[in-house]
């Protein structure tokens, strides 16, 4: 029993670690080492954005993370709070940064946002991301941004 308790504790900490690794990259705005940490297959879903919002982790992720990264190039975040739950991670984190090339469609006006972001990782068995999921007030992101 304690044996099983340590390793869950040891896996539990090893995957705490990597996500505060994938913020860590996203700070550094390091689109590669933050897919480092998945499998290949991964999947991510940008749950506001609905079924367009679902994609591949090395594909779809990195290409929307590159984008963000272009618009916003003072992208920056900060982990509020994490728990873990079975093979899942729950971070709160906010991510900031001040929009300089129109983004999604929204024109840039040079204007900030700071949003409340739920990001939910699920790991393999080797600690590797699985799926991630995303979600955020999208409407208040877009109100930020068109200063409205």
């Amino acid at each position: 029993m304690e044996t099983t308790k340590t390793a869950e504790s040891i896996t539990d900490l090893t995957r705490k670690g990597t996500c505060i690794e994938f913020f860590s990259a996203y700070q550094e705005l390091d689109t590669e080492r933050m897919i480092s940490l998945a499998t290949p297959d991964a999947t991510v879903w940008f749950e506001p954005l609905g079924e367009g919002g679902k994609g591949l982790f090395q594909e779809f992720g990195k290409n929307v993370w590159s984008l963000l990264i272009d618009c916003f190039p003072d992208l920056d975040n900060t982990v509020d709070s994490m728990y873990s739950e079975d093979d899942l991670i729950t971070c709160k984190v906010a991510i900031f940064g001040t929009q300089e090339k129109d983004f999604l469609g929204l024109p840039s006006k040079g204007l900030k946002f700071n949003s409340d972001h739920i990001f939910v990782f699920r790991f393999d068995e080797n600690d590797k991301i699985i799926d991630l999921k995303i979600n955020w007030n999208h409407e208040g992101f877009v109100a930020q941004l068109t200063g409205v």
